[in-house]
């Protein structure tokens, strides 16, 4: 192997300095097996302001790079036991940031270049002139500091985003409660005008959290269905007083407007958008699994399973509390009532449930519930 006799420049001023830390001069690894060769590219690269360091094998290249950090490391392509296109990657899962330069004779180019598919960044062909060696080390240097920099770049705009990503959920947090605390009070405001429905709202809510949750339904979806339930008759605010509280039977012309509800519902909630599975459910929530219901005529597994479950909640409570044209049922008398409508109203397998937590006689208790 030879290298060129090319002398170097008494002044060959380095296009970037760059640094692992600030007044650190750029390190640098010269390996290779031959020691003249070894020796000369480090003399060189002294002289050119660098602090170089050296290593006779590919292994004792990796051993120095365990304990140490180098900026680049120029590295011979062909040597004994572990050759420099098995260093590469070793070196590259040790030290993702080196920028690695390798030596290569003419008919090794190849191989040099299947190195620089495993992360090298460039060759040099020997005889090696001194001074395209100053080049070659320069420009990785800059490309390696561009590559920290970039990263650098992007992991602010990583933080940034991440940050930013927190604020709009905190904020979209915020409204989603505002917004539901004025359905609430829309609610609430209806409800007062009725001692018969006081209450209704929030009894189907946690029944139906309770009946999604003996239904396996994850933890994302019992919530929907819980909020579904709270916010499932807000639209019945639209409904004349006279109607809403008839104590008789309503006629065929009342009962439409009654049934209009759901759609002045969905029309007060539709600012809601970041909520569209609760929605969804609260859409349903009048849709019979015979196809028989409301607004759509739904029929089977079409109805949403929120839906599913409110309709046989809605029912269980309408049955079981007082009204004033009939006394309230009792737990028992009302599962046997529903029985009859499995198939036709309700879900056989949301009716099971319904019956589950019926007889265990409590419904689930949420964090808000004891805070509120």
């Amino acid at each position: 192997m030879m290298i060129s006799t090319v002398l170097p420049p008494t002044e060959s001023p380095l296009l970037s300095r760059t640094t692992d830390a600030p007044g650190s001069r750029l390190r640098v690894l010269v390996v290779d097996d031959e020691e003249t060769i070894r020796l000369a590219l480090a003399r060189y690269l002294r002289s050119q302001g660098y602090t170089v360091e050296v290593a006779e094998s590919g292994t004792a290249a990796i051993g120095r790079l365990e304990h140490e950090r180098f900026s680049v490391m120029v590295c011979d392509v062909r040597m004994p036991d572990m050759t420099g296109l098995d260093v590469v990657p070793h070196a590259r899962r040790l030290d993702g940031d080196l920028a690695i330069l390798m030596l290569t004779a003419v008919n090794d180019a190849g191989t040099a270049t299947d190195a620089l598919s495993h992360g090298a960044m460039d060759y040099l062909v020997k005889p090696v002139e001194l001074a395209q060696l100053q080049d070659a080390v320069v420009r990785a240097a800059h490309r390696r500091q561009l590559e920290i920099e970039r990263r650098r770049v992007e992991e602010h705009i990583r933080e940034e985003v991440e940050l930013r990503t927190v604020e709009l959920e905190r904020e979209k947090s915020a409204l989603r409660d505002l917004t539901i605390g004025v359905a609430e009070a829309l609610i609430n405001a209806m409800e007062a005008k009725d001692v018969y429905l006081r209450g209704h709202s929030s009894r189907v809510a946690d029944q139906a959290a309770s009946i999604a949750d003996a239904l396996g339904l994850d933890p994302d979806a019992v919530e929907n269905v819980r909020l579904a339930g709270r916010l499932h008759d807000v639209g019945k605010i639209g409904i004349r007083e006279d109607i809403l509280n008839k104590p008789g039977i309503l006629t065929k012309e009342e009962f439409e407007h009654v049934k209009q509800h759901v759609q002045f519902g969905m029309e007060i909630l539709a600012p809601l958008k970041h909520i569209p599975v609760a929605m969804q459910y609260v859409h349903d929530h009048h849709e019979h699994y015979d196809g028989t219901g409301y607004p759509r005529g739904l029929h089977g597994e079409e109805i949403s399973i929120g839906g599913r479950i409110l309709a046989a909640c809605d029912a269980f409570d309408a049955l079981t509390s007082r009204r004033a044209f009939r006394d309230a049922m009792d737990p028992d008398e009302t599962m046997r009532y529903l029985g009859n409508e499995v198939g036709r109203l309700l879900d056989p397998q949301v009716y099971q449930a319904l019956k589950t937590v019926v007889e265990r006689g409590k419904t689930l208790t949420f964090i808000d519930d004891l805070h509120g």
